[in-house]
């Protein structure tokens, strides 16, 4: 403990205030070198944690975009093309064909009973000459 006295005396101190005091930078190493969780393993707990936390909040932002994206091309799409209830107007329609016709317009394409044989070369018929 330390007085302080006015007038021509000098200052007094006590043994005690003559020990050093310890600083705290000194104090945080020796926490760290007792508890090595403080020193190692909260910090990698946490950078785990508020790294996932901040991921998960850039995937979302990205996900608001591309839904914002695709309601402005479904609205563009809509507008260009008239949509009714059964689809866009004036689109494919598909002609109503049976298997019968289809047979039909495949033997005037083929004549089945005019034909030729060929005779299909081997592999090493075409080199031995």
């Amino acid at each position: 403990m330390t007085t302080i006295e006015t007038g021509p005396k000098t200052q007094k101190s006590s043994p005690s205030s003559t020990l050093k005091q310890p600083s705290s930078s000194s104090s945080f190493k020796r926490w760290g070198r007792r508890h090595p969780f403080v020193r190692y393993g909260l910090p990698m707990i946490s950078l785990t944690v508020f790294g996932a936390l901040g991921l998960s909040q850039l995937l979302q932002g990205s996900k608001d975009i591309a839904k914002v994206k695709d309601d402005q091309e479904w609205e563009i799409i809509e507008t260009r093309k008239a949509l009714s209830r059964t689809g866009p107007v004036d689109a494919y329609k598909p002609k109503n064909t049976s298997i019968e016709d289809e047979l039909k317009a495949m033997q005037g394409k083929v004549d089945i009973n005019s034909y030729e044989y060929k005779k299909i070369p081997k592999l090493n018929e075409g080199k031995s000459s």
